[in-house]
């Protein structure tokens, strides 16, 4: 059986480069975190990011289609998405009519990302239930035959065991046909990954438990070897998904006492030893190598979070010395 799916600009964009996108987060004190974000954003296009991305995280962060969409209207070129929608906190007509509506008030410059959710308390706080991951992960499934159905050309029909509708149709549909890039986060080999190469346009994965901890070049390695295996296996082309690797917190400044200043005053009592793999702290040189071993593994695109979205010094060090010196390498071995 042959897998078939278009190829989008943004997945051949970056077959030539190493591309970067940029997602924030605000801190937990922030008196005004909406703006910062927006603010955030702006800065984003402004220093040439090719995307600027939000986590979906609605019990206790700026909602993230809310401000995506604010941003739609405040940009013109950067694309826009989340790393990851959670699948299962919004029914998948719902999810398929916001990304529908940013991707209109953004001329088409939406990637959606869709993910299966990890944070059992979150799922509680919004009282939903917290299904075990293979459950999540079949869910999943039907959100995607769903939200792919309602952006068809008839009204489309779908009862499964987690969703249905009946007669949908989400119009008009997205401005990119036949829907905005998939970008599938994850890294489990025998469900995830087999997902991504069926469905989606992008993989994503990285060091953090939440992301598939994904953390060393073999690592990557590794979760390539198996993707590329599932792609054969549905007859899909490898090189037809944007691979991208997801840094849970950058930190940046023009000097290491300074990174260190910075390290210290958002953990006075030093950072706790199961966050110190994904909290990369340091300056352009330093960190340089981290991002062009994962680049020399096998990833196209970095997706670089930064839990303070306030931190432009990060943002524009980024944009302006780390990113440009990243160098494309041959493609992983088949």
């Amino acid at each position: 059986m042959e897998t078939q799916l278009p190829l989008f600009t943004w997945v051949e964009a970056n077959r030539d480069r190493v591309g970067f996108g940029l997602q924030v987060f605000p801190l937990p004190d922030d008196p005004a975190p909406g703006a910062r974000v927006l603010e955030a954003g702006r800065l984003a296009e402004e220093l040439g990011f090719d995307a600027f991305f939000l986590g979906d995280h609605p019990a206790y962060a700026p909602e993230c289609w809310l401000h995506l969409g604010v941003l739609a209207s405040q940009t013109e070129r950067i694309r826009l998405g989340s790393v990851v929608n959670c699948a299962l906190y919004r029914h998948p007509v719902m999810t398929a009519r916001l990304a529908t509506d940013v991707d209109h008030l953004s001329g088409g410059r939406l990637i959606l990302g869709l993910g299966i959710g990890w944070n059992a308390v979150e799922f509680a706080q919004l009282g939903l239930p917290f299904p075990s991951v293979p459950e999540r992960q079949a869910a999943l499934e039907e959100v995607i035959a769903i939200i792919r159905g309602v952006w068809g050309p008839q009204p489309f029909t779908y009862h499964g065991t987690y969703f249905h509708t009946d007669e949908e149709r989400v119009a008009p549909p997205p401005v990119q046909r036949p829907g905005p890039p998939l970008l599938i986060a994850g890294a489990g080999e025998r469900r995830t990954l087999r997902q991504v190469a069926q469905h989606a346009d992008a993989c994503n994965f990285g060091a953090g438990s939440a992301t598939g901890g994904v953390r060393s070049p073999d690592d990557v390695r590794h979760k390539l070897a198996v993707l590329r295996e599932h792609c054969h296996a549905v007859g899909r082309p490898f090189e037809d998904i944007l691979r991208t690797h997801f840094t849970t917190w950058l930190i940046l400044a023009e000097d290491e006492a300074s990174a260190q200043a910075k390290l210290n005053r958002y953990y006075p009592e030093g950072v706790p030893a199961d966050k110190r793999e994904t909290r990369i702290a340091g300056t352009p040189d330093t960190v340089l190598p981290y991002f062009q071993a994962l680049a020399d593994a096998g990833i196209q695109y970095f997706v670089v979070q930064s839990l303070d979205a306030a931190d432009e010094e990060t943002f524009r060090l980024l944009a302006q010395e780390v990113a440009p010196r990243v160098r494309l390498r041959p493609s992983p071995p088949a």
